[in-house]
């Protein structure tokens, strides 16, 4: 039988109160007799009831995460660092992928609400986040990602620079000579690949070619295909921009060594290693997932300010792929 808080006030000779003073890390207990409690504790094997304290103190001390891919690269970066304040502030967190789907993201929100989380830290997958309102009245607060919320829905969110680290790699390919600038993008419904693709057309100016866009879920096939096209124009790209870190991975599968001057979006594991290096404008997934776990105990704390909107800055890293000649 599960051994009782009783049972070890029984054990250690003192009142059930102080017992409970103890277990909860309250002060007002002489350190021999709480020494004694705690033996008494680890003799009978005691271990609080956790759902009667969420009960009464109406918390659970457990955050919801919801990205896109766990797996993903730039996603396990984000999630470790939500994970480290989370657990630093001594809670639970529980995470789980939509894979770039709205239908499971609002899924996986209902069940996390379900489990009554303190809080939730959203990647989202679709646009229309009407359905969060009931739990945001709830007093459930959730701070949005690398991607801000659907339109009506204005709560505390973390971006990066998404249009002006476009610029800022098409503008430096520009300055190594090259005018026939082609860019690799995700499904344009994504916010972080159209605001990329912004930042690229909006630096090309009258050189934007739309024949030296390819915007589409990418694949091993599409890529390469895209590629394909490309340089078969009358007037070829001379350098290609990759809108994320698994396009231009893939990209350089495809492109098999040809000599294609090659920037992407998103830094990569090994991309410094390659010859030549890769070069990238980075993102800064770690301090996305902190900043965001931090907004979101601040609310949990009580702060009921006007919701944040934070715009992380990106920087370039030239390694040489980049940096090659028409």
């Amino acid at each position: 039988m599960r051994p009782t808080m009783k049972d070890v006030a029984s054990a250690a000779g003192v009142a059930l109160k102080t017992v409970s003073r103890v277990v909860n890390g309250e002060p007002g207990v002489h350190p021999a007799t709480a020494e004694r409690v705690r033996e008494a504790i680890d003799r009978l094997g005691y271990s609080r009831n956790e759902s009667a304290r969420v009960l009464r103190a109406g918390r659970t001390s457990t955050v919801g995460l919801v990205i896109e891919d766990l797996a993903d690269p730039f996603y396990s970066v984000l999630g470790r660092a939500v994970e480290d304040v989370v657990i630093g502030a001594g809670c639970l967190l529980l995470s789980a992928s939509s894979s770039e789907d709205p239908a499971r993201e609002r899924e996986l929100v209902r069940t996390f609400c379900a489990r009554r989380v303190d809080g939730l830290i959203m990647v989202p997958a679709g646009h229309d986040h009407s359905y969060l309102r009931q739990e945001l009245e709830a007093g459930t607060p959730a701070v949005f990602a690398d991607r801000p919320p659907g339109p009506g829905l204005d709560v505390d969110t973390v971006l990066c620079d998404n249009a002006g680290g476009a610029v800022l790699v098409t503008r430096h390919l520009l300055a190594h000579g090259h005018r026939r600038i082609a860019f690799l993008g995700d499904d344009p419904s994504i916010f972080t690949a159209a605001r990329r693709l912004h930042g690229y057309r909006s630096a090309m100016g009258h050189l934007y070619d739309e024949r030296l866009v390819a915007m589409r879920t990418p694949t091993p096939g599409s890529v390469r295909a895209d590629l394909e096209r490309m340089l078969s124009l009358d007037r070829p790209p001379t350098a290609l921009f990759t809108g994320n870190g698994r396009l231009t991975v893939t990209a350089l599968r495809a492109l098999e060594g040809r000599p294609l001057a090659l920037a992407g979006f998103d830094d990569f594991e090994l991309a410094d290693l390659l010859t030549p290096g890769v070069t990238v404008v980075a993102q800064d997934p770690a301090g996305m997932g902190r900043i965001a776990a931090e907004l979101l105990f601040r609310r949990l704390s009580g702060e009921d300010d006007p919701p944040r909107h934070v715009t992380l800055p990106v920087r370039l890293i030239p390694r040489g792929s980049g940096e090659l000649p028409p």
